[in-house]
Order: structure tokens, then sequence, then C-alpha cells
């Protein structure tokens, strides 16, 4: 059985409880890693050109307010 087989067993048996729980901490996972990738991409410079068109747009009157 592969690591991923065993974790899917273990999760399909937890109680209603338990899932509960551990939907909380997968969820709060789940964010923390995606705003380490986001701020990592940051960084790197991976976003400038979406942020330079953002600006680029706005300036040129392309947005609205919400």
């Amino acid at each position: 059985m592969t690591k991923l087989e065993d974790i899917e067993k273990s999760v399909s048996s937890l109680s209603p409880d338990e899932m509960a729980t551990f939907r909380k901490w997968f969820d709060a996972l789940d964010a923390q890693q995606w705003d380490a990738q986001i701020e990592a991409d940051a960084k790197a410079g991976k976003l400038d050109a979406l942020a330079k068109a953002a600006f680029d747009d706005h300036k040129a009157g392309r947005t609205t307010k919400l």
C-alpha cells in the first residue's frame, strides 16, 4: 500500500468530529502553503508583469470601483 493509499484509508475511517477537526487543520495547512507560494513568487518577480498590467489598466481608466 502506498503512503497516499494509507492516508486515504485513515481519513476515510475518521468519525464526523475527527473529520471536522482534520478538515479545519488541512484547510489551514493548505492556506499557509498557498500564501508561502505566492510570497515566494512575488519575491522572485514572477508577479511583476501582472502587477504592471494592473497598474497600467488603472492609469488608463480601464478599472471600475467595486
